[in-house]
């Protein structure tokens, strides 16, 4: 039977870099905040039991997962030791892993953990080679490849400075060796901070085996501190999305200005045009077509060969197959039956709903064509077939098969604002 997998998510930190009220790990970041990328990455490498080291100010923000607090910021080693009474009992691999390292792949925790079960290690890290090492802790191996030691740049010689492989944080250790060794941590400040690494050390005397795994590209260990390194990571991560989409067929006409949170749904054969925004829950269908500048937002379903244009905004919404909102439209909690035409600037209003309570819909029925500038007073809802005038304010249900609107003719004052302001050409 194969070894058991948890993990500890270290997320304790309040990151002060960042400036801001939010703590560090839960910044948003394309559908998900910081730490539930790392959270997802270890699901999808196998780990069973997941548990998040938080601190009193975000522990209650989490769900989904196993929390723990870290009363104060004790460091890296104290955080581990808060999970050690939620994983009472638990036999197998325990991961450490920074949860502000959004870019880390399964694949990355998965190659770590083989590595750590085929040297049969007691503790393995996750190493990387940064394009400056700069502060970073240095790898030091041994004759057979394996941990000799982590240096921390501050206490390495020349020699060991110009090491290139560095300690990313991320570790996999047997958990009957974990516990006592972290046990045995002793505090480096007057602050009493313990630090992880300071058991593969403990570790290494007891003659124990510590193995490293060199992480193929170096940017998925490399953790978010500021928000210029959040923005980084978030392009890397809009890359990894859209480079996911086009090889399943769909195409992306300008990658770099197309942004697709994680878990939207995209059949083959749909086409995104440029600066185009999708969010949240939103499933698309084959051969739909977005146009420039939509911004399409959570709860929104595109039918088969649907289009949607330039400068639309569709949220909470469900749009028929073949159904076109060509230009410049707001259509949310709504529905656009299949085969309709909704002319340009139409809008999809809720004036009505009562504070507290569920948005009212616009029902919009099948092969129903809309004029120029509508506006659609929920609840409301248009029949099949139906056409609509330009310029019509829809307050009552339009039967099928009916033409509605005739707004108020034009009607001129001559002079008017000459009278009423002046004429400054008078003088």
């Amino acid at each position: 039977m194969a070894n058991k997998l948890a993990a500890v998510v270290m997320a304790g930190g309040i990151g002060t870099r960042m400036k801001s009220a939010t703590p560090k790990h839960l910044h948003p970041l394309l559908g998900r905040r910081m730490v539930d990328w790392v959270v997802e990455a270890a699901r999808g490498a196998g780990v069973e039991r997941v548990v998040v080291t938080a601190s009193p100010q975000s522990s209650d923000l989490l769900e989904g997962v196993e929390v723990v607090v870290q009363e104060k910021p004790l460091g890296t080693g104290d955080a581990v030791r808060c999970a050690r009474e939620a994983l009472a009992g638990f036999t197998g691999d325990v991961l450490v892993l920074n949860g502000d390292v959004p870019a880390l792949r399964p694949e990355t925790i998965a190659a770590l953990v083989e590595t750590h079960r085929a040297a049969a290690a007691a503790a393995t890290v996750l190493s990387f080679e940064p394009a400056d090492a700069g502060a970073y802790g240095r790898i030091v191996r041994d004759g057979d490849g394996r941990l000799a030691r982590i240096v921390e740049a501050v206490d390495a010689s020349p020699e060991e400075l110009a090491l290139g492989e560095v300690n990313s944080g991320i570790y996999v250790f047997s958990a009957e060796k974990l516990w006592p060794a972290l046990e045995r941590l002793e505090p480096h400040n007057a602050q009493g901070e313990l630090y992880i690494t300071d058991t593969l050390g403990i570790l290494s005397g007891d003659g124990e085996t510590c193995a490293v795994q060199l992480a193929a590209d170096p940017l998925e260990a490399d953790g978010v501190n500021t928000r210029a390194e959040l923005a980084e990571v978030a392009a890397r991560l809009r890359d990894r999305i859209n480079e996911t989409h086009m090889l399943a067929g769909v195409t992306i006409v300008d990658p770099s200005s197309t942004w697709i949170e994680a878990g939207v749904e995209i059949e083959p054969d749909v086409v995104i045009h440029p600066f185009v925004v999708i969010r949240g829950e939103v499933r698309i269908a084959t051969g739909v077509e977005i146009g420039p500048f939509a911004y399409i937002r959570p709860i929104t379903e595109l039918g088969p060969g649907a289009k949607v244009g330039t400068f639309v905004e569709l949220k909470n919404a469900v749009v028929g197959a073949g159904a076109k909102i060509p230009h410049l439209s707001y259509i949310g909690d709504a529905e656009v039956g299949d085969g309709t035409n909704v002319a340009a600037g139409n809008i999809t209003a809720n004036f009505k709903h009562e504070p507290g309570q569920p948005k009212a819909r616009t029902k919009i029925g099948r092969n129903v064509r809309t004029g120029v500038d509508n506006v659609f007073d929920a609840p409301v809802e248009i029949g099949d077939d139906a056409w609509i005038a330009p310029g019509a304010v829809i307050t009552e249900n339009v039967p099928p098969g009916s033409l509605a609107g005739f707004a108020p003719r034009q009607e001129t004052k001559e002079g008017w604002v000459y009278e009423k302001h002046g004429n400054p050409d008078s003088d």
